[in-house]
């Protein structure tokens, strides 16, 4: 049933596109594909890391200039355990850091994330994938400069952060960003496609999917996380904080979300 309800939408989405209808009209445009809601991020240039003078910068954050050509779809919400037990059945492991269909999937790792991605029926032409960095990042500012997409500080009011509930919040417990995405700051780190660099790619497009970059101590190479979580100082949840962790690893306090892109 689940997988005649992805294909009707898919379906509804080439007919779509057929009509010239798949790309967004506006920031923070809202779909629902395969049981996931979208919002539209349009192409565009923007200033990627943070200054010197942002308080709590850090030095793998030094700032690069990135040009998007091209828009796409992000989850509107990160992954919940909803839809992961609608797509995947079983949880690598029990769900403990806030359990329910409406709270984020945690406890599984980068390739059980991408694997779940090619689970999720795209129109023809789009599919689902995590992030790149520079799509993530240009998510979460919404257009914005500050260390936050709300400004230069973050309160409780905001996000979940700063280990207050001991655990993730229901996804779409705090504001949005001007883009219509909730939780881009705090509730829990967020995997992106890209292999960890020291530095920041600038660019055109730039896709760290396939490029390995700085080995860890003991040789292993790690993916790139965004966003903080529940668990975190606020400084960790800036926009542009950035940590690295195994792709094979998992954790309490690590999820993700989607973004339908054109392939």
């Amino acid at each position: 049933h689940r997988r005649m309800w992805s294909r009707r939408t898919a379906l509804a989405w080439m007919a779509q596109a057929a009509r010239g209808q798949s790309v967004g009209a506006r920031a923070g445009e809202e779909r629902e594909v395969a049981g996931v809601k979208l919002c539209w991020c349009p192409p565009g240039k923007f200033r990627m890391g943070s200054p010197e003078s942002e308080v709590d910068h850090r030095g793998d954050e030094a700032q690069v200039d990135v040009t998007l050509t091209r828009g796409y779809w992000m989850g509107k919400h990160e992954v919940t355990q909803g839809q992961w037990a609608r797509a995947m059945g079983a949880f690598p492991q029990p769900q403990d850091k806030g359990v329910g269909d409406d709270f984020p999937v945690h406890w599984v790792s980068f390739l059980e994330a991408e694997a779940f991605c090619a689970k999720l029926a795209a129109p023809e032409g789009w599919g689902f994938r995590l992030p790149t960095e520079a799509e993530w990042e240009y998510a979460c500012r919404a257009g914005t400069e500050t260390a936050f997409s709300f400004g230069e500080t973050i309160d409780e009011r905001r996000a979940n952060y700063g280990d207050a509930l001991k655990r993730a919040s229901k996804v779409g417990s705090y504001p949005t960003n001007a883009w219509g995405l909730h939780d881009m700051h705090g509730n829990v780190w967020e995997y992106c496609r890209d292999w960890y660099h020291a530095k920041l790619p600038g660019g055109i497009d730039p896709d760290r999917a396939a490029t390995k970059g700085q080995a860890n101590r003991d040789g292993t190479y790690s993916k790139v996380r965004r966003g903080g979580a529940w668990i975190d100082k606020g400084w960790a949840c800036r926009s542009a904080m950035r940590l690295r962790y195994e792709p094979e690893r998992r954790s309490d306090h690590i999820g993700f979300r989607v973004v339908m892109a054109r392939a």
